[in-house]
């Protein structure tokens, strides 16, 4: 099972052409920001065993991307399983090279931060919080920072992170 990769403006002149794009981050990162024209398979879809499926364009070349390569480069086995007996290509990295070349990205300011983000901002604001108030309200405050960093090393570990299924149910994030 083989691949190539391309960049930002070749993958452009692909899509002209007739190839497919398949964006393979999660739902929310895909609502907030993502390609024109850009299917959504997301990663965590494609190691459960989904496809393209049959109502892509027979023979038609699949292009995949995430945010900055790194998904894609690390799975490249996996996306060429989902597109079995086509040409598979890896935009080199991602959306964000896509942006930078200058191309268009479709943008709803109305949805949230994708999940991961906000995992990372509450995240290190209550790191933060528990560093100043442990320097100066009372060392017992480092352990509030130790707690969420230990919440991110099983996060990390287990695939799982609490954090993230919480913030999932705020409201600002129902769809």
């Amino acid at each position: 099972m083989t691949y190539t990769t391309t960049s930002a403006a070749q993958a452009s002149q692909q899509l002209a052409a007739g190839a497919i794009l398949v964006d393979i981050r999660e739902p929310d990162e895909y609502r907030h920001e993502h390609i024109p024209g850009a299917r959504s398979l997301p990663l965590s879809s494609i190691q459960q065993g989904s496809t393209l499926g049959d109502d892509a364009p027979a023979g038609a070349p699949v292009i995949f991307h995430c945010q900055g390569g790194n998904r894609t480069a690390g799975n490249a086995q996996s996306l060429v399983r989902a597109a079995p007996g086509r040409k598979v290509m890896l935009l080199e990295g991602g959306i964000a090279a896509w942006k930078r070349a200058g191309l268009a990205t479709a943008r709803d300011g109305r949805q949230p931060l994708p999940i991961m983000r906000q995992v990372q901002i509450v995240a290190g604001t209550i790191i933060l919080a528990g560093v100043i108030a442990g320097y100066a309200v009372s060392p017992g405050f480092f352990l509030l920072s130790g707690f969420v960093g230990a919440g991110l090393l099983f996060a990390g570990v287990s695939g799982w992170c609490g954090m993230a299924l919480l913030l999932g149910k705020m409201p600002w994030n129902r769809q």
